[in-house]
């Protein structure tokens, strides 16, 4: 059941990230990367508070402790989803939103993991 709240909280988080990078480059005609980067940061903010109180509301964690972790692995996260769409776009000629997905992926994976394990005990 926790997987299935986290994955509903990234979903979210997810919409809000991809929306976010729609409106940058094709509104505001914004690089790809940053673009990214910068809805990824959005999309990390809904899903802290999205996993804190639906994914992992039993946790002993302080707040204040629990979105400093958060927000240091979504930077991380941030950095790394950046880079990768960065490297897709400008070293692989794919397009932004194909690069995105797969950075989504690889980014999703490793967030959890560390959320599960330090941010959320």
């Amino acid at each position: 059941m926790v997987f299935f709240r986290y994955a509903l909280a990234g979903g979210i988080a997810t919409a809000v990230h991809y929306a976010v990078l729609l409106l940058l480059v094709e509104v505001f005609a914004w690089p790809a990367a940053p673009s990214a980067a910068f809805g990824a940061l959005c999309g990390a903010a809904v899903s802290y508070l999205v996993n804190r109180y639906m994914t992992f509301p039993g946790t002993t964690a302080r707040h204040q402790q629990a979105v400093s972790r958060f927000m240091l692995i979504a930077l991380a996260g941030a950095a790394l989803n950046g880079g990768l769409v960065w490297g897709g776009v400008h070293l692989l000629n794919w397009h932004y939103l194909a690069t995105q997905l797969v950075a989504t992926l690889l980014v999703l994976s490793l967030t959890f993991r560390l959320n599960r394990s330090w941010t959320f005990v």
